[in-house]
């Protein structure tokens, strides 16, 4: 059973750090896209950052330089680095892996996906 897990997600004060984690198993992922979404209640889920079976990576106009996605060499852990924080990041964030080598910003992309982690900015 393939299976990702979230982990790192918390409250953080304005202008503060998270390392998001997402740990798959069940299969290899090395060559597949893999990317990390968030969502609000009442809202859709929104692309976040990805990263492609050969680490080319992209980002949500808001988050970039603020944010950085990355992959163990196994290619089956993903991480989201997320500095300076905002409140309005404030949302519950998801991993997810797409069953290709590069995927977009579209959730019907992605094949599988995690639980979430519930991230809180206070202001």
């Amino acid at each position: 059973q393939v299976q990702l897990v979230e982990s790192g997600g918390g409250l953080v004060q304005t202008g503060g750090s998270l390392r998001l984690s997402c740990a798959a198993s069940g299969r290899t992922f090395s060559t597949n896209a893999m990317g990390w979404f968030r969502q609000v209640p009442g809202n859709e889920r929104d692309f976040v950052a990805g990263i492609s079976a050969s680490s080319w990576t992209s980002y949500l106009d808001s988050v970039k330089g603020r944010f950085t996605i990355s992959r163990d060499n196994a290619g089956d852990t993903v991480y989201l680095q997320m500095n300076n924080l905002r409140p309005e990041d404030t949302a519950v964030y998801y991993c997810a892996a797409s069953g290709m080598a590069e995927a977009g910003f579209a959730t019907d992309e992605y094949d599988y996906w995690g639980q979430g982690t519930q991230v809180t900015v206070s202001g």
